[in-house]
Order: structure tokens, then sequence, then C-alpha cells
């Protein structure tokens, strides 16, 4: 059993204790309840978290589950949690997917447009990512279409999930007046691209906007100003990369003739 003597372990001793009140063997989902919770910490005789539903973010999204946990796993098979409902979980075992960015891509240099007041006082990675993002229009220079944030942090419900949260959401518009709704998910630091996440997010659209095109997006940052953004999708229950590409936010005098002729002979290639 996790030590539970830091915030971060205390999370992770009442994950393993509801996981193993249920676990067996040949299970691939186990179901539970944020009440659980109460449960396990009193069972456990350790002092309740006072944000219950920070528990269960910071193992979906933030942390690893328990070794303890992970050592049940099949091989190429990970536990996940999805939400099932109004303050509804479960443990769901499935075909380990991630996304990662490939470091063999070529980086495209775009002019910096970042306010220096901006960058001066953004308070974390994942504000500046979503902030750099935002005013150097990456959106729409990747995905080829006019783009507008429409909210930062979107915290709604959606059916037999629950309460979600979506870093930003755009809507956008294409040259022929098709429309777009543009989940926005972004990670800063070392905190991993969530495959959870994102079918979350592309659920949440689809009930939310029928009448609209999503196009879910995905960013992290691999260096201060090298960014990577995917496009997204869900395939036969996996999350797929529709497309990637790699933007280096420099000043202007940095773009070099030679570099403004590779991404001519690049597009070239491409079309």
């Amino acid at each position: 059993m996790t030590n539970p003597s830091s915030g971060q372990n205390l999370y992770k001793t009442l994950i393993e204790k509801i996981f193993f009140d249920r676990y067996y063997e040949s299970a691939t989902e186990l179901g539970f309840e944020r009440t659980d919770l109460e449960t396990a910490a009193k069972e456990l005789s350790i002092k309740l978290p006072k944000n219950l539903g920070d528990v269960v973010y910071s193992i979906r999204y933030r942390t690893s589950m328990p070794q303890t946990i992970i050592d049940t796993q099949p091989e190429g098979m990970e536990w996940i949690i999805e939400g099932s409902g109004r303050a509804l979980y479960s443990f769901k075992l499935v075909k380990i997917n991630r996304i990662i960015p490939n470091p063999e891509l070529i980086a495209i240099k775009i002019p910096d447009a970042t306010p220096e007041i901006i960058a001066l006082y953004s308070l974390s990675d994942e504000q500046a990512l979503l902030a750099k993002v935002r005013y150097n229009r990456l959106i729409d220079i990747f995905l080829g279409i006019t783009s507008y944030s429409l909210q930062n942090h979107l915290r709604t419900t959606v059916s037999g999930i629950g309460q979600i949260e979506i870093d930003e959401i755009y809507v956008g518009i294409d040259r022929q007046g098709c429309q777009y709704i543009i989940p926005v998910q972004a990670k800063g630091g070392k905190d991993q691209l969530s495959v959870v996440q994102t079918k979350q997010d592309l659920l949440c659209c689809t009930e939310k906007f029928p009448q609209l095109i999503c196009r879910a997006i995905s960013t992290q940052f691999m260096t201060d100003n090298l960014i990577v953004l995917f496009e997204l999708t869900v395939e036969n229950d996996q999350v797929k990369i529709v497309d990637e590409k790699h933007y280096l936010l420099v000043q202007g005098d940095d773009i070099s003739a030679l570099d403004l002729s590779n991404y001519q002979t690049f597009r070239s290639r491409q079309t």
C-alpha cells in the first residue's frame, strides 16, 4: 500500500484502496462513486482531502496510477479512469494509447506575436501555452481556417460521463462557410497529453454543438518556444493522430530566406 505522507501519495492511497476493494483477476471494468473516497479514507484512518474531485482528476490527468495497480495490467493494456455519470467513475482496462511528439518532424518557424507583458505574467505552463497558441493564431495556421477563442476552462456535463473541463474551446469558419467547434487540450511541463480528455472533448462537442464540425486539438510545449499541435480523432475506441506539426516561435529576423525556400519546397510536396 502506498504511504500517504504527501498530497499525491494520499490520492494514490485512496485510489489504490478503492481499486483493490473491487478488483478480481479477469476484471476489465470496475465502477465506483465519489462517496467511496470518504469510505476509503475512514477505513484507512487518514484525513480526507478537502477537494474530493481533485483526487480522481489528478490520477486521470496529472500523475500515474499507483504501482500496485500498474502491476495488474496485462501486457499492452493499462488501467484508466473514465467518468460514468455525475460523481460516478469506472476503472477501465484499455489498450495502451500514447500521444507523443515525433522528434523527427521539422520545426516550422513562426514570428512570435506573444505580447511581452503576457509572457512576463503567465502564472502556469498551461496558461502560457494557451496564450501563445492564441496570440500566434496557431489554430488558424495549423487547421487552415479562421478561428476565435470562445471560452477558457469550459466546465460542463456530458451524458454518461458527468462533469468535464475543456482547457479552451474555439469556433471557426472556412472559406466555404463551414463552421467548426475546436476543443483544445493543453499540457505544460512534463504532463502527458490525455487520451481520456480527448475522448471527453469530442463527446462534449458532438453533444453540445451537433451542427458544427468538431476538430479536436492537443498541444504541448516541447521546449519554451517549440510547440507541438496534434489534430486527434477516435477510431475503434483508440485516439488516433490525424495531423501533427511543430511550431518554433522566433523573432522575425530569425527566419531566413533559406527557411522560407525550404517551407515552399515542403508545401509543393504536400500538394
